[in-house]
């Protein structure tokens, strides 16, 4: 029987089989002998004392902190989603931290795109404040959703003396962790300003290298100049950057840019798809006197031309290629897609973003307040185009994450670039709910944290888009499941050990009392690494609820009268649906008995259920 822990991915253990597997030699009892990696390593060693580093005070710490598993879960919250049972979009509401840490397993090199529009660091309230020790509950202290023993909200002004450290220890870590949710072929980019580009660069370099930089892309920001008098004597700012690194620069083949001029057209119906028919046969030689254009070609059915348009190498490679055929009693060459990818121009992906085609910063304030109806007090709001513009970029069928979103503008991107060419992206937003301040016109428009700004945006922006695309938005996806950061549902992996009534409690319920089945259901599949968004059937077991997931590859009960009727119930279902994998999960307080859960294990084991595939919570 296999027992699943209430842990996220631990990263460590998953960097160490992957050294494991490169250096061998270099573990002894599974731990590293550094002298043994140092030598296989060679010349790639730096025992300099004095060596080009970037370091800060809380760096080691930031690293740890990246590196400890989260107890915590996602409950989902079906009343503010929308189209739940269909969508495969995601809005989770969390510390991102806590939250990128969680989606390890789930999620881990899926994603093909972040983008984040992280604080800008310039004196404004600093809510990501990371406890080592309990950062599920310094985040409900900052959410206003416990008491806080005054760890209250700082406020990052220069005249701290952290001012770029505390700024550092809070996006290190997160750039780790999304690091490893990026596919091979996945891109990161992050806008940015001039108070933390240096550093922000810095700490890109030390997590994703500096041979995976592809540059900075330079996007002109405003092109509204303040008061001439007002900046008299200052430099005015026009642009901003967005940097933009790869998981693996060398695995990116190519970037999709968008064709400029006519493509050339395949009419025709060829050996291997869609071509062109070119005839290669002068019908009338005149006095043409070279005898090297006039060979026989197609062996098995040989033609002698009067005058061929190609040479005999080139004849005999088409022929080979089986590039030649006779049509209407005539030889010619059929030209595929493939033999002519070099003849089509293409717009090139240029390192400036200009105002005239993606919009400025106020282009992006204006959408969102004609949108919301309302001045929500966001004035750095990044435009619609210009997410849509990098999405492009990427393709057409992908995830993309965004765990700074705000106002939810790259969903919005997400929905419009879909419906405008047909692809198929998917999104997940991550944010915390930042209350908002009482005297603000978001809060008497009636919104109390920026999560209901964005899932309102995103519910607004969909239908609008669906409206005025028609039928062509038939099947576009506006939908999104919210999910919301908590501590563990079951109480072994949320332990209390000076509460003895919880811990009396556990021996019959290892479930906490204000939640739900549905809260256990997508904690289990969140910690066992399956997407969110999976389609999941609910069939009945001698009175039980049986969750099916992936085709039956999945089935979880969590009754509380697990018996060996249950078992033989779900011996029927696993005949019926015919899957080849096969995963049972149980209630480990379901069971009347340690007796019955023999049975119920031994019942599924003789329908042929591996021992480790017999899963209790």
């Amino acid at each position: 029987m296999k027992k699943l822990t209430g842990e996220s991915m631990n990263i460590t253990e998953e960097n160490l089989k992957a050294m494991q597997q490169l250096f061998p030699e270099a573990f002894e009892e599974g731990k590293i002998d550094f002298d043994v990696l140092r030598q296989l390593l060679g010349d790639f060693v730096d025992d300099e004392q004095e060596r080009y580093s970037f370091k800060w005070n809380g760096k080691g710490k930031a690293l740890r902190l990246s590196q400890t598993p989260s107890m915590g879960t996602l409950r989902p919250c079906k009343e503010e989603s929308k189209d739940w049972d269909n969508t495969e979009n995601l809005y989770i509401e969390g510390d991102n931290l806590e939250v990128l840490k969680l989606l390890q397993k789930s999620y881990y090199g899926k994603v093909k795109m972040i983008y984040i529009d992280p604080p800008y660091n310039t004196g404004g309230d600093f809510v990501y404040k990371d406890n080592f020790h309990d950062n599920i509950q310094n985040y409900k202290e900052i959410t206003g959703q416990v008491d806080g023993e005054g760890n209250k909200i700082d406020t990052n002004t220069e005249s701290n003396g952290r001012f770029h450290t505390d700024w550092l220890n809070m996006m290190y870590p997160r750039l780790i962790v999304a690091r490893n949710l990026l596919a091979e072929d996945g891109v990161i980019f992050i806008s940015i300003d001039e108070h933390e580009g240096y550093n922000l660069r810095s700490i890109c370099e030390d997590v994703f290298g500096s041979n995976n930089y592809f540059g900075d892309l330079v996007w002109e920001s405003t092109t509204q100049p303040i008061n001439a008098g007002m900046a008299r004597f200052g430099l005015q700012k026009k642009t901003e950057m967005i940097l933009m690194y790869g998981k693996n620069k060398s695995k990116i083949e190519k970037f999709c840019l968008e064709c400029t001029g006519e493509l050339p057209q395949y009419p025709h119906k060829g050996k291997y798809g869609p071509c062109r028919f070119e005839i290669i046969e002068k019908s009338d030689a005149g006095d043409y006197n070279r005898p090297t254009m006039k060979f026989t070609i197609l062996g098995q059915n040989p033609r002698e031309g009067k005058r061929w348009q190609i040479g005999k190498e080139t004849a005999e490679k088409l022929e080979e290629a089986g590039k030649l055929e006779i049509i209407d009693g005539i030889v010619k060459k059929a030209v595929y897609p493939e033999d002519e990818l070099d003849k089509i121009k293409y717009a090139p992906f240029w390192s400036l973003f200009l105002a005239d085609s993606v919009g400025t910063a106020q282009n992006g304030k204006d959408e969102l307040v004609k949108l919301m109806k309302a001045a929500l007090g966001f004035d750095t709001v990044k435009p619609v185009s210009l997410i849509k513009q990098l999405m492009k970029y990427m393709g057409d069928n992908f995830i993309v994450l965004d765990f700074f979103s705000g106002s939810a503008t790259t969903a919005h991107a997400v929905m419009d670039l879909n419906v405008e060419d047909g692809g198929h992206r998917k999104f997940i937003m991550v944010q915390l709910p930042e209350p908002i301040n009482e005297k603000s016109d978001a809060y008497t428009a009636g919104y109390k944290n920026i999560c209901e700004i964005g899932k309102e945006r995103i519910r607004r922006a969909g239908e609008k888009i669906k409206v005025e695309a028609g039928d062509k938005a038939a099947d576009l996806d506006i939908g999104f499941k919210v999910f919301k950061l908590d501590s563990s549902n079951l109480q072994k992996w949320n332990p209390q050990p000076d509460d003895l009534v919880m811990t009396l409690q556990q021996a019959t319920d290892n479930f906490l009392p204000d939640r739900t089945e549905q809260d256990v259901l997508y904690e289990i599949i969140l910690k066992m690494g399956l997407e969110l968004t999976c389609q999941i059937e609910e069939e009945q077991a001698a009175g039980e609820t049986v969750y099916i997931i992936g085709g039956g590859a999945l089935m979880i009960c969590l009754g509380q009268n697990i018996t060996t009727a249950v078992a033989e119930a779900v011996v029927k279902l696993h005949e019926e649906y015919e899957s080849e994998l096969w995963q049972v999960v149980f209630r480990d307080t379901g069971f009347a008995s340690d007796m019955d859960k023999t049975n119920v294990k031994e019942t599924l084991k003789a329908a042929g259920l591996d021992e480790d595939s017999f899963v209790c919570v």
